[in-house]
């Protein structure tokens, strides 16, 4: 399983951006998406979780201006859009998919936000 993380970039605070997760090879039993972030000097943290179902969760900090959600016309593919965004948001995103086998890994995506 692969996965690789888009849409990352430099936005002004108070703005958008729509990161993408597309997961490629066989994946079977029941995914579990997540987004983590790293802030620089700082450990990982949860962002947002959405399970096949659509059962979403998200981290304290995000909650009410990112939606993760999955694409229903791309097999394989999840968003995290992100709205109202201000400079602690600035970090590098990676997206996780868990499964029966184990859990995978995007390489992450740079999100900057700027004052």
């Amino acid at each position: 399983v692969q996965l690789v993380e888009s849409g990352g970039g430099l936005v002004q605070s108070g703005g958008s951006l729509r990161l993408s997760c597309a997961a490629s090879g066989s994946i079977f039993g029941t995914p579990i998406i997540r987004w983590y972030r790293r802030i620089s000097g700082r450990q990982r943290e949860w962002v947002a979780a959405i399970t096949l179902v659509g059962y979403q969760n998200y981290a304290d900090s995000v909650k009410g201006r990112f939606t993760i959600s999955k694409d229903n016309a791309k097999k394989n593919t999840w968003y995290l859009q992100m709205n109202n965004l201000t400079p602690e948001d600035t970090a590098t995103y990676y997206c996780s998919l868990q499964v029966d086998s184990g859990e995978y890994w995007g390489q992450g995506t740079q999100v900057t936000v700027s004052s």
